[in-house]
């Protein structure tokens, strides 16, 4: 049995736990977060604290807080010698305080409030300083999902950024969709399909070579039009930006 204190009362957390109690080899023995609140309604009440002195034994922390907080909340943790984790997409390994053992449990996967996810099919990229360590984080890892992948803190910061261009960024370029339909009485879900088929795409040939549309064609006619329709200027500028964008990774005269 795995023994688990989770640090952290987000989205991270909150899942985290949900997914983790399930566990017949995993067991989550307490949450520590400052306002003391429990992750979740069935969780016993007396196993949340917000007080980092009365943290008790466990097998791994998982430090499931903002990335500001991962270096003082380690620094101030009362012990020594055990293994504490983050769960930070961009923050280095080291940022940990060394008065513990170091490793990073990062779950790369957008979580909301309240909407279920799947960790069967979540990535979990593992990092620790030895391989006993992250052993135990494969165990527990394995647990909750069969895709575990040992991934550098260089490493991580690239997924990290290549995250947010494939899903914050493009979760905006939705909400712009959006704002167009609205703004046009179009009900946005007539979208949802080219959307889900874009996605899907990508999982049998490189997005590279499933990249359509009136840039890449280079039709000026098209571009004009749509460039023309927009009256928002931030929409023109990113509509003009990603248009010249296309247009120099495939060599298309602007």
């Amino acid at each position: 049995m795995i023994k688990v204190i989770l640090l952290g009362a987000g989205n991270v957390a909150q899942h985290l736990y949900t997914a983790l109690q399930k566990q017949s080899a995993v067991e989550v023995v307490q949450c520590y977060n400052r306002k003391g609140v429990r992750l979740h309604p069935d969780q016993e009440k007396d196993s949340v604290t917000n007080n980092l002195n009365q943290l008790e034994v466990a097998d791994i922390y998982i430090l499931a807080i903002r990335d500001d907080a991962i270096e003082s909340v380690s620094a101030n943790l009362p012990f020594t010698n055990r293994l504490v984790v983050h769960t930070s997409g961009s923050v280095p390994m080291d940022t940990i305080s060394g008065s513990n053992h170091k490793g990073v449990f990062y779950p790369l996967q957008t979580f909301s409030k309240d909407k279920t996810v799947n960790f069967n099919t979540i990535p979990f990229c593992l990092e620790a300083e030895n391989e006993k360590d992250l052993g135990l984080l494969k165990k527990m890892g394995a647990t909750l999902s069969q895709k575990l992948y040992e991934i550098s803190s260089e490493q991580r910061n690239a997924l990290h950024v290549a995250a947010v261009f494939v899903n914050n960024f493009t979760n905006y370029l939705f909400s712009v969709g959006n704002d167009i339909c609205t703004e046009n009485a179009i009900p946005f879900e007539i979208l949802h399909p080219l959307i889900i088929e874009t996605a899907n795409k990508i999982k049998t040939i490189p997005p590279g070579q499933a990249q359509t549309g009136p840039a890449i064609r280079n039709d000026h006619k098209t571009l004009d039009r749509h460039f023309g329709f927009l009256s928002d200027t931030t929409q023109k500028e990113l509509y003009q930006t990603l248009t010249k964008a296309i247009q120099s990774k495939y060599g298309k005269k602007l």
